[in-house]
């Protein structure tokens, strides 16, 4: 079968061009302005699966001058009282559409040529003579033709008046489809719209649609997968800082720190847009108030050193356990014999590769800063928050999203993510990182609300 040839026609500024980059998934379609007559030539664009072509839209100029040409195809009517095709094509012979109407015989050609066509409405528009007129005309064509009820979600639209009036016309298979915010599921919607005036090709809608579905699972599947990248590598973050720094290297240690969060998360926001076929520039994160440079737990603090003697199935002295300090639990020994003794020991060594990098420090005169739980749940929450918003948004959409401050989730939300990085977060030795960040995207996926 050949592609299904699909006019986008309609009145200037209704949206046909934003209708396309949606369906297209492209933000980079056409142009999109509130000058009339932006689009003043017919552009096409093909909708290919596995290799062949399913589609091809064509979007057309925008109709403006609808009443005035109507009447100009009235003197037709005699002659074609009941061909309107023919009746369409005799004015598309005359002087006048190379001339006064030049702009609407594009569309009138067009729509000649295709199999269905798309009328975009604006229904924040009333519905006007005009608009009538140039459905009156577009029907004459003799080809199936389908309204799109355009920005349907915004203030004072008149969807109830325009199905009403396009009743009267007997124009019954109205789709709402607002190309800013896109109604679940009305991308589906629309294409099996296609399928029932045009039903030879319902087979291959109905594989685009499946594969459309597909497409959309794989790509929030691979965000989602992206979110959890970000969070294990950000909870691994740390710097280390002598014991004694005085307080402006700490603070330097602690920028540094946070300008490696941000930049990490800028990165998976880009990654983000790009999954879903938006540009770098159609969201703006707001800098992050990265608490970070929280102190790593006490090493000495007696619920650390008790859990660590019940894990190593060791005994560790009161001394120890009130956080006497390092020389007192390694018996006054050096490190390299306090390690060969934990080998000895057997239980002792496992704990002493949990922790002994941390001893390690301390013994140095180091102190280690990592990512507080606070700043991984802002980051959890501005993620998701970015994508409950790109599956909810069209291409057409202009305004810049603004991923901000306050989109972050609760500690209760947190738990299970928390539970997740525990491993991360202890710097446990010898840690599958790739077992992680699958364990935790898939539980942000069973969490996940768009």
């Amino acid at each position: 079968m050949s592609s299904l040839k699909i006019a986008v026609v309609g009145h200037t500024n209704a949206g046909k061009t934003s209708l396309l980059r949606t369906l297209l998934h492209s933000r980079q379609f056409g142009e999109v302005d509130q000058r009339p007559s932006t689009t003043r030539s017919v552009l096409e664009q093909g909708v290919w699966l596995e290799g062949q072509q399913l589609l091809a839209f064509y979007d057309t100029p925008g109709l403006e001058s609808g009443s005035e040409l109507f009447n100009e195809v009235e003197a037709f009517v005699e002659q074609f009282r009941h061909d309107g095709p023919a009746q369409i094509r005799a004015f598309l012979a005359s002087a006048l559409a190379d001339d006064r109407f030049a702009q609407e015989a594009k569309v009138l050609r067009q729509l000649l040529q295709s199999d269905a066509a798309f009328y975009v409405i604006d229904c924040r528009d009333p519905v006007l003579p005009k608009y009538q007129d140039e459905l009156h005309l577009l029907t004459r064509c003799g080809k199936p033709l389908i309204p799109v009820l355009n920005y349907t979600a915004a203030a004072g639209q008149q969807e109830q008046a325009w199905r009403q009036a396009l009743a009267k016309l007997s124009l019954h298979a109205v789709v709402a489809f607002d190309t800013v915010t896109p109604p679940e599921g009305g991308e589906a919607y629309l294409l099996e719209s296609l399928a029932t005036v045009v039903p030879s090709a319902a087979g291959a809608l109905k594989e685009l649609i499946a594969w459309r579905g597909k497409e959309r699972e794989q790509r929030l599947h691979g965000a989602l997968h992206a979110v959890a990248e970000l969070l294990v590598d950000v909870a691994s973050y740390q710097e280390v800082v002598p014991q004694s720094a005085p307080d402006h290297e700490l603070q330097t240690a602690i920028e540094r720190l946070q300008r490696r969060i941000r930049m990490r998360e800028q990165d998976t926001v880009r990654s983000i847009l790009n999954r879903f076929a938006f540009l770098p520039e159609d969201a703006i994160a707001e800098q992050l108030d990265s608490a970070s440079g929280a102190w790593q737990e006490d090493l000495f603090a007696p619920e650390v050193l008790k859990a660590w003697g019940k894990d190593a199935g060791f005994g560790i002295g009161a001394g120890a356990a009130t956080g006497a300090g390092i020389d007192l639990m390694v018996g006054g020994m050096s490190l390299g014999a306090a390690t060969a003794l934990g080998a000895a020991a057997g239980g002792l060594y496992q704990s002493w590769r949990h922790l002994g990098e941390k001893l390690k420090q301390r013994w140095r005169g180091q102190r280690e800063l990592h990512v507080d739980n606070a700043t991984l749940a802002a980051l959890t929450g501005r993620q998701l928050y970015l994508l409950q918003q790109l599956v909810r948004r069209g291409h057409a959409a202009t305004e810049t999203l603004t991923i901000a401050k306050s989109h972050r989730v609760s500690r209760e939300q947190f738990k299970t993510i928390e539970q997740s990085l525990g491993p991360i977060l202890a710097h446990t030795p010898d840690i599958d990182r790739q077992r992680v960040v699958t364990e935790l995207a898939g539980k942000l996926e069973e969490n996940w609300s768009a």
